[in-house]
């Protein structure tokens, strides 16, 4: 109850703070091709239901259509100003709308696409017993995926080697250690890790060794060594 409280207050302040920003780049995002501004995007929410996220659109009209999940940085259909508005992250801040509607909350693990969510061992569906979030560890952690994912020929196999096996894990370390307190040191992290991911990393690592997580994916959350691939929690063997 505190929690939903504490996501209503906090989604309708950013929304009112953040609108001298966003309503211009709405206007940009429309005025470049005189499209609806907005990508709406099916995902999977708690218990598996499924609801349309709202995004500023950073990318051209149809982009979902090439059958491509994973986003690299070097992505012929990001727009010009959608490399803005993926640098600055503008594009989730529309998504406390679907704080606002329920279907999300400011913190929890990020939400995916059914063809994603399909593909969890049964570990990584414990993900799913709580609403997705706009921000968490890995979101954080891994606000870099789109450099991550550059130059791979199949973003998505590089995705799921790379990222979705410390994504999972971290998804899984909040939830196993939420709490308000946890909630808000997260969310004063993402904010600032806009101007200095540096420092943001530095107190996620801080945070993850407060609650005895384990050394390798506490290791792996400095981003310090080049990441290689490795199997998603709940398998033995690396996808392929």
């Amino acid at each position: 109850m505190i929690k939903r409280f504490f996501d209503i207050v906090f989604a309708l302040l950013g929304l009112v703070v953040s609108s001298p920003i966003l309503i211009p780049v709405i206007i940009l995002v429309w005025k470049q091709d005189w499209k609806f501004p907005f990508y709406i995007s099916t995902r999977v929410g708690k218990n598996q239901k499924l609801f349309n996220i709202v995004k500023l659109r950073s990318m051209i009209i149809d982009a979902d259509k090439s059958g491509v999940n994973s986003t690299s940085s070097d992505d012929k259909r990001i727009t010009s100003i959608g490399r803005f508005i993926r640098k600055y992250k503008l594009d989730e801040l529309t998504q406390l709308w679907n704080v606002l509607l329920g279907d999300m909350s400011l913190v929890g693990p990020r939400p995916n696409v059914k063809q994603e969510t399909d593909l969890y061992t049964q570990v990584e569906k414990g993900l799913l017993a709580i609403k997705p979030g706009i921000t968490d560890f890995s979101s954080i952690v891994f606000s870099d995926e789109g450099e991550i994912l550059i130059d791979y020929f199949d973003p998505d196999l590089a995705y799921n080697q790379l990222i979705r096996p410390w994504k999972s894990r971290l998804g899984i370390v909040y939830i196993q250690h939420r709490s308000n307190w946890m909630d808000f040191s997260l969310i004063f992290y993402t904010v600032v890790s806009i101007f200095s991911r540096k420092i943001a990393l530095k107190w996620v690592v801080k945070k993850l060794k407060s609650i005895d997580v384990d050394d390798e994916i506490v290791n792996v959350s400095k981003r310090t060594n080049k990441l290689l691939p490795s199997p998603p929690p709940g398998l033995d063997s690396i996808i392929s």
